[in-house]
């Protein structure tokens, strides 16, 4: 039986946010690196873009072990022709994807003169992939997320 619990859901919503037999609209952030779990999530400027970082991360793991990378592009929908928003022509070149390990930190001391270094301790090392598309405009080379690379307007071939 649920009891009064019902009628506790509108006077506490906004203090609990995201939680128990609330509707959201648009995507959740269910894990936020570099976070502690217990963080407050804030709203975001964007809520149309904040579990990118998790689309990503499936990508890096999946595009590493595909057999054909070209198929599994246009799985994904990345534009291999297109326009971006000002009408320029670009072209993707390659897909580069790297990793970084935060294994140090650094304190400015006061006044900016020098600093502290201090080592991390295992639990507090993260680890981050780094994805781009890179795509020639006709004139230089430009470097694009993921997200970025499937919004051009594809420019089909005939």
């Amino acid at each position: 039986m649920h009891g009064r619990h019902d009628h506790l859901h509108a006077s506490v919503a906004s203090a609990q946010g995201i939680g128990h037999n609330h509707e959201h609209p648009e995507a959740v952030q269910w894990q936020t690196p570099h976070l502690p779990h217990d963080h407050a999530h804030e709203a975001h400027a964007n809520n149309e873009h904040q579990d990118l970082d998790l689309v990503e991360k499936a990508f890096v793991q999946a595009f590493a072990g595909a057999s054909d990378p070209t198929s599994f592009l246009r799985l994904a929908g990345v534009v291999f022709e297109g326009t971006n928003s000002d009408g320029e022509r670009l072209t993707l070149l390659r897909v580069e994807q790297s990793q970084s390990t935060d294994i140090g930190s650094v304190t400015p001391h006061l006044g900016g003169e020098s600093y502290r270094y201090d080592p991390m301790p295992a639990k507090l090392i993260s680890r981050r992939d780094h994805l781009g598309f890179v795509y020639f405009d006709g004139v230089q080379v430009v470097t694009l997320g993921l997200q970025e690379a499937k919004a051009l307007n594809r420019i089909h071939s005939s």
